[in-house]
């Protein structure tokens, strides 16, 4: 530590003074900083409803982020082995090196314990469709149980 100037604190700089540690200045990531705060919070509010949650886990496993056996125990019925089908070709997998992203999902209750969800994923100008239906078990733990894609059944009772 150098000796020969006192410490400032962190509130006692002035305006010239104001940097974070990777040497940009307050007032030019002022905004890129807002930006990232509310997307960290809209990401946070999102993982608390089950069909937000569940359109990022099967975007991972069908874009070739992750393996098949990471939705092992958030499947039921013929949803998984229909995953394991799909998957390999990684339909969602994009053309360019972006990764792809969940920009909406919508959700509609057809009655108590299940969510049939709808979500959009985008990928750079790429932009897909995703279905899905969720089931609450006895143990109130949701789980997918069919997966539809561009049209496609992947799964899900009597399917």
């Amino acid at each position: 530590m150098d000796r020969t100037r006192p410490a400032v604190r962190r509130d006692q700089r002035g305006p010239a003074d104001r940097s974070d540690r990777r040497g940009v200045s307050a007032r030019s990531d002022r905004r890129g900083a807002g930006a990232v705060a509310a997307s960290a919070m809209a990401r946070a509010r999102r993982q608390n409803h089950p069909h937000y949650w569940f359109a990022d886990r099967l975007l991972a496993v069908l874009s070739g982020r992750r393996p098949v056996h990471w939705m092992l125990g958030h499947t039921v019925g013929e949803a998984y082995e229909q995953l394991v089908q799909l998957a390999p070709g990684a339909p969602l997998r994009p053309a360019e090196r972006v990764v792809p992203v969940v920009r909406h999902c919508g959700e509609y209750h057809p009655g108590p314990g299940v969510i049939e969800a709808f979500a959009r994923i985008g990928s750079g100008d790429r932009v897909s469709a995703m279905a899905f239906r969720l089931e609450q078990g006895a143990d109130q733990r949701w789980r997918c149980s069919a997966v539809e894609l561009g049209g496609s059944r992947v799964g899900g009772p009597g399917r």
